[in-house]
């Protein structure tokens, strides 16, 4: 009787360990799980983190677009003036100097015809009747205006005075001629005009007819003043 008690009393002691052990097994296999889902988690945490960092790019290329501004920023528009201004001078410089030494032949640019040995009859069997004509100061004046030109002449029909509003003219200044020319001989007001006079030799002057309105040229004339006179007046 007591060896089966003994056997009986064995036997719920064995069962008893094998239940601890088994509940022991079972708390370190949760344990481990819960360890290893733990990294996960924070895996996924830390995943998240970089997904709000594209957010900061912008601000990361932002330098990328300051250089593409810079050139707009540092492109001064004054060199190009410069060299306008620079071109401009030289042409204006250039072209004074053509007046001049035409001026010493009596004529203007693009008319073949000069003053003291030009006569108005040979003008107008090239040119036709000119639009206008009248009589002014020491003699007659015929203009064509399509040609920007107006011929001075005496009762002998010479020409003594030929004057040109070209449009290429009309872009000098005092400032310009005198830059060339140095300062004029004379200087006179008519009304608001003021004219420049210099002497291109002993035969021609050569005159720039500016309006203090425009402070531009409005016409040049290379005028022979002895043959202004009437040497014809009966």
């Amino acid at each position: 009787m007591s060896v089966q008690i003994k056997l009986i009393a064995g036997s719920i002691l064995l069962t008893g360990m094998i239940g601890l052990a088994g509940c022991s097994s079972n708390n370190e296999a949760a344990n481990s799980d819960s360890e290893a889902t733990a990294p996960t988690e924070t895996a996924v945490a830390a995943t998240s983190v970089p997904e709000v960092s594209p957010a900061s790019t912008p601000a990361a290329t932002a330098p990328e677009t300051a250089p593409e501004t810079a050139p707009a920023a540092t492109s001064s528009p004054t060199e190009p003036d410069k060299d306008s201004t620079s071109s401009n001078s030289q042409n204006s410089d250039k072209q004074l100097k053509e007046l001049f030494e035409l001026a010493k032949k009596g004529k203007v640019p693009g008319v073949k015809y000069a003053a003291h040995t030009g006569l108005i009859d040979e003008v107008e069997a090239d040119w036709g009747k000119p639009d206008q004509q009248e009589s002014a100061g020491k003699g007659i004046y015929a203009t064509y205006t399509d040609k920007h030109v107006v011929f001075g002449f005496n009762k002998g029909s010479l020409i003594f005075d030929v004057r040109s509003s070209d449009s290429a003219l009309q872009k000098l200044t005092l400032k310009q001629i005198e830059a060339t020319l140095g300062k004029p001989d004379d200087t006179k007001v008519n009304g608001e005009d003021k004219i420049y006079t210099y002497q291109a030799n002993d035969q021609y002057q050569l005159k720039f007819i500016i309006p203090s309105s425009t402070g531009t040229v409005d016409h040049i004339s290379v005028f022979s003043e002895q043959d202004s006179f009437n040497n014809m007046a009966g």
